[in-house]
């Protein structure tokens, strides 16, 4: 049992809510994806699945193990992996899960499979790569793809889909709706030469909000089900679901002349009250964050961290807060101090939740 007073509160109305929200931005016939990898954004991926199970058509997960989680847990939606890895094919098929097959090394191998094993028309999902130069098949490789997947009754597509690249942004428009229609040349392929027409999509949640006109079949929400929306418009009309709590382990006072922490990063020039919190950089803290640099809450007021922060406690100012031992720390609550936190770590929102560490205990309110 997961007894550290450290804990981390994913607010299960807030992540209905923000789903309830995009799914007005799209059309009727829009099916929507789920995206509950890296441990749901850091948060607790089969709970998430759980809520949204009943309201999503996909799942997708960054890894086979993420899925087999996913199943264990008694998720039936369909999962999408999204970077399968080839001694992993057979534990997909154990599980029933969807590999994106996104070169012809992992194609051939998953086409043998299926072949071997006599799978009969296995869902599986090809992407390719538009511009953003991660993972994916060129335009190129489609007369190639066609050709193996209409020679194997064991195997068929189910979708077909690639990644924008930077969809948030509004500098970037022309290159983004390059991307689109350079998608659209290659699903109209397949349309005409596969016999069939497999699901499509592109968009992400950047994606839903500045491009509702490439919907396609399917969109996949990622960040934006857990409290961003990529500008702060979009973030306004959103709700947090992250919540990082802790308590006060001790309290001293400091005098002039003495320092507080790893290498006497703080000296005290006026009598100071410090107050030790259990949660480090092993935790998901970031060491940028010291040194005053960063803050958290106490009795609702801010109390910056003061010296190095440790691997498994920081220390901060309370000088001015009327406070206890026991007392209840909020790291933080809200999506502005996330972004704040973020940019003094020079980095996104996106890394500050993916970096909590499993060590924390996931609580979900309902």
């Amino acid at each position: 049992m997961n007894n550290n007073v450290t804990v981390l509160e994913i607010d299960a109305k807030s992540v209905a809510h923000n789903f309830a929200y995009f799914k007005q931005k799209l059309n009727p016939s829009t099916k929507v994806l789920a995206v509950v990898k890296a441990f749901g954004y850091g948060s607790e991926a089969s709970e998430i699945a759980k809520l949204l199970q009943n309201k999503v058509d996909y799942f997708a997960v960054a890894y086979s193990n993420e899925g087999i989680i996913l199943r264990e847990a008694g998720i039936k939606t369909p999962i999408l992996v999204l970077h399968p890895q080839i001694q992993n094919l057979k534990d997909i098929v154990k599980h029933r899960l969807e590999p994106n097959l996104y070169n012809f090394k992992i194609f051939d191998a998953f086409l043998q499979l299926a072949d071997e094993t006599i799978l009969m028309n296995y869902p599986v999902h090809i992407k390719f790569n538009t511009g953003l130069n991660r993972l994916g098949f060129w335009h190129t490789d489609v007369p190639n793809i066609i050709t193996a997947v209409k020679k194997s009754n064991n195997i068929k597509v189910e979708s077909i889909f690639s990644h924008l690249a930077a969809s948030e942004d509004p500098n970037e428009q022309e290159f983004t709706i390059g991307q689109i229609n350079n998608f659209a040349y290659i699903v109209k392929q397949f349309y005409e030469h596969l016999g069939y027409k497999p699901m499509i999509h592109i968009l992400n949640t950047s994606g839903v909000i500045n491009y509702p006109q490439a919907q396609f079949d399917m969109v996949r929400l990622g960040i934006g089900l857990y409290g961003f929306g990529n500008n702060q418009q979009e973030t306004a009309q959103l709700k947090n679901t992250h919540t990082l709590k802790s308590i006060i382990s001790q309290i001293h006072i400091i005098q002039p002349g003495e320092t507080v922490g790893y290498n006497r990063a703080f000296v005290a020039s006026k009598p100071t009250r410090s107050a030790t919190i259990p949660i480090g950089h092993a935790d998901g803290i970031s060491r940028k964050l010291g040194n005053k640099e960063g803050f958290v809450f106490i009795n609702n007021q801010p109390a910056p961290i003061i010296g190095n922060v440790c691997m498994d406690m920081i220390m901060v100012d309370v000088t001015k807060i009327e406070c206890k031992e026991g007392d209840q720390v909020i790291i933080f609550n809200h999506q502005q101090h996330i972004e704040y936190i973020a940019h003094k770590c020079e980095t996104i929102p996106y890394e500050i939740l993916t970096a909590i560490s499993q060590r924390v205990k996931r609580l979900v309110k309902r």
